[in-house]
């Protein structure tokens, strides 16, 4: 079987291939090439920053700063993908395995650094506060799982996908061909988000449809995976985390030298929590924002009665609104009152299903707004839907999750057959932990000051004085403002804030120099493009080289076996945009459901097959069956998008974690199907045997 078989070892001329040394003089050339070569690009963006600072400040139209900003970037990714377009299998899979530890970092910190954690973290943290952090522990701690468990063991192994490992160490096809289904499955859920987040910055920043936004950025995310595969999307990915970073820092630090005189945001914002908790108290006990909420309780409450009514509450309330239309129209009355029942009466659902589940939506909105203001630094913080217990037991979970998930998403894994040496690969795990950590240690600061600067400055305006971003973000639906108590003054429960728009907003919100705005879109477009390629590649990765050339037609040509590639490429790209155009959920969301997935479905099976050499076929097939039909079939039963409900939930566990299910499950049925049925053949324990004793003339140098 082709998985049997390690990889061929490149000649001594190619200089970077595996089980070879690299002479040290070519290896120091190269090195400062790549360096020069890096440097000069950071001082061209950095003098690009510059210009458009310098255009605004000269009158420049803000919109066409915007333009700018996501035009050029999304250009200088074409230039890298054009320069970088291959047509070597090897190339194309895992960049030739040659890409240094220092730069694999860099690019699987970018690959890393998706919608989720640029856009969702810090909204997730404005939000939950304190429960927020768990995103925060589990990506990172999943990271350390990598380097200890998987990292170094897959660049020994030195063949192209995850299911190539699966299908060499369980010996078959069909173990192969789940891990494809495994992380297909895992790789499409997180790419939606990725585009789903692109959408949103485009639509914003372009001035376009949202449904379109999310198709006219897929051309961004197809530029470079369609033309160089794994090399022209590992060297985006180093150009992109520069813009990732930088434009994620900059807001934030101008936001703390301008509230604290201090321009360490990660420092400073301890000093604004204790602001920002004294404001919470007075918030809470606020007699306009008491009258607000105390409405919204009545509002609950006659939604749950509607539902409890249903059909008969539909159809009275339809007949009712017809007849208010009807004496409104006889009586020629404005017609401003007569366009609002028609809105009305339109905006009624079409049947009983619909209305139950739209009801069901605005009475949780409307019990979630009547809660007093959360202190956001308080752990574990009991609420209307759970306990302080279930809040507890919801953040280990979650925490739990992320970590395994970490360890099994396949598009990060994958990013370790690309290192020069298992060496490498630990290395770069270390660089990857110390790129990722300088965004992760901003994100509580965002949250922060940008609810102090809503908490302390925008609360209390006028409605009829808010500022413009309110409406420009408003006609997108992610934000919301409702005048409940009629007072003509914004009070914390009238504002509706979709976690995702946090840190596109953040400028806007602060009042900071538009330019910066253009800036934290370009890094917002960096980091969904970046995670897109490399889950698209993934995917279409998976197709070609497993299913295609390994099941159905081994003696492929290079040439066909790429074109089958690109083909399934655009096809799952066309297909992602489109669900992304539906909306199913926010952002950090649907990624966390996609980690639930990669750990139920693709860790146990990896994780045992390197340390448990009496695991076999038929114990992985069961795991990779077994984990992920617990985690969707729970998730299926406790969300609301598919029509579940948290009253089928088991320890009060919240959907998004549904994989910890999904890992016991796996884990269970691996051990027990395994000792059930014969120990794994003599070629999966010469395969255990080498990659635990990696062989002395693979390449030891990071």
């Amino acid at each position: 079987m082709h998985g049997l078989s390690r990889a061929p070892r490149p000649s001594r001329e190619r200089g970077w291939g595996e089980g070879t040394r690299v002479p040290q003089a070519r290896a120091s050339f190269r090195m400062t090439s790549i360096t020069r070569n890096y440097l000069v690009f950071a001082a061209g963006f950095f003098l690009f920053i510059g210009c458009m600072a310098f255009g605004e400040w000269l009158g420049a139209s803000l919109q066409l700063i915007g333009y700018i900003f996501l035009l050029a970037t999304i250009f200088m990714y074409a230039i890298i993908g054009v320069f970088c377009r291959t047509a070597d299998v090897t190339e194309y899979y895992v960049a030739g395995r040659r890409i240094p530890a220092l730069y694999n970092g860099m690019a699987t910190a970018a690959d890393w650094m998706s919608a989720a954690s640029f856009l969702g973290m810090a909204g997730t943290l404005y939000v939950a506060g304190f429960d927020g952090l768990a995103f925060v522990m589990g990506w990172t701690g999943g990271y350390v799982l990598v380097s200890l468990l998987l990292a170094p063991y897959l660049r020994s192994f030195g063949q192209y996908t995850i299911p190539d490992f699966l299908g060499a160490r369980y010996e078959g096809n069909l173990p192969r061909l789940l891990g494809v289904i495994a992380v297909m499955l895992a790789s499409f859920v997180y790419v939606v988000a990725q585009i789903y987040g692109v959408g949103l910055i485009t639509s914003r920043f372009a001035g376009i449809d949202f449904s379109i936004g999310v198709f006219v950025g897929l051309a961004g995310v197809l530029v470079c995976s369609f033309l160089g595969g794994m090399r022209a999307v590992t060297w985006t990915q180093v150009a992109q985390y520069l813009v990732i970073i930088v434009a994620y820092l900059t807001p934030v630090i101008m936001m703390s030298w301008h509230t604290t005189g201090i321009p360490v945001p990660q420092i400073a914002y301890g000093r604004v929590l204790e602001r920002l908790s004294v404001d919470e108290k007075l918030l809470a006990a606020s007699p306009a924002e008491q009258q607000v909420r105390n409405i919204l309780i009545v509002r609950a409450q006659s939604l749950q009665q509607r539902i409890a009514a249903l059909p008969q509450s539909l159809q009275t309330e339809r007949a009712g609104l017809a007849a208010q239309l009807e004496a409104l129209q006889d009586a020629n009355a404005p017609a401003h009152e007569i366009a609002s029942i028609q809105r009305r009466l339109h905006a009624l659902p079409a049947d009983t299903a619909g209305a139950r589940k739209q009801w069901e939506s605005e009475y949780r909105d409307a019990m979630a707004r009547a809660q007093p203001p959360v202190p956001h630094a308080q752990a574990f913080p009991a609420s209307a839907q759970q306990s302080s217990g279930e809040a507890r037991n919801n953040f280990i979970a979650l925490v739990f999750v992320l970590m395994i998930g970490t360890a099994g998403l396949p598009h990060v894994l994958t990013r370790y057959y690309t290192t020069t040496g298992i060496a490498a690969a630990r290395n770069s795990v270390f660089w990857s932990l110390l790129f990722i950590l300088l965004l992760y240690l901003t994100a509580p600061a965002y949250a922060v000051f940008t609810k102090w600067e809503i908490y302390h400055h925008l609360v209390g305006t006028p409605i009829a004085e808010l500022p413009k971003w309110i409406s420009a973000w408003g006609k997108l639906g992610l934000v919301k403002v409702e005048d409940i108590n009629l007072d003509g003054i914004l009070q914390l429960s009238e504002l509706s804030i979709n976690p995702d728009v946090i840190v596109l907003a953040t400028p806007e919100i602060a009042g900071l120099p538009y330019f910066v705005s253009g800036l934290i879109a370009a890094g917002g477009l960096a980091a969904a493009l970046s995670t897109a390629d490399g889950l698209l590649l993934t995917i279409c990765s998976a197709l070609s080289h497993d299913v295609y050339f390994h099941m159905i037609n081994p003696a492929a040509a290079t040439q066909r076996r790429l074109l089958v590639s690109k083909a399934t490429l655009m096809v799952v790209a066309m297909l992602a945009a489109w669900v992304a155009s539906l909306r199913p959920d926010s952002i950090l969301f649907t990624v966390g459901f996609a980690f639930s997935i990669a750990a139920s479905a693709i860790f146990p099976a990896m994780v045992t097959g390197i340390f448990w050499r009496r695991a076999n076929k038929w114990g992985a097939v069961a795991a990779m069956l077994a984990g992920p039909a617990v985690a969707i079939a729970y998730a299926l039963r406790t969300h609301p998008f598919a029509g579940g409900s948290m009253d089928h939930a088991w320890f009060g566990i919240q959907p998004v974690s549904c994989g910890i299910f999904g890992v016991v499950a796996g884990f269970g049925a691996l051990i027990v199907v395994s000792l059930v049925t014969a120990p794994p053949g003599p070629a999966a324990v010469r395969l255990i045997d080498q990659l635990r004793q990696p062989e002395a003339g693979i390449s030891e140098t990071g």
